[in-house]
């Protein structure tokens, strides 16, 4: 479609009747907007208690086992009676 037909369906379009809304649908918009957003924070809220459930595991079983201290020798038995 050339440059002047875009214009005329355009305008064509422009001055036509607007079609009318029905009327239960901006209210359902509106309820189904409020729902889509507590979804959400429901969702990150969880995510969110997710989250530090497990940071707080982690670093419990980090106090616990110390995974960053060197493990004893089991290669040479201790040394005694010198």
């Amino acid at each position: 479609m050339i440059r002047p037909e875009r214009e005329a369906a355009v305008r064509r379009l422009m001055e036509a009747v607007p079609v009318g809304v029905p009327p239960e649908l901006p209210g359902e918009a509106v309820r189904r907007g409020a729902r889509l957003l507590r979804l959400r924070r429901a969702g990150r809220r969880l995510l969110w208690l997710v989250l530090c459930a497990a940071a707080a595991a982690f670093l419990t079983w980090a106090a616990l086992t110390r995974p960053w201290a060197e493990p004893p020798s089991l290669t040479t038995p201790p040394v005694s009676g010198w």
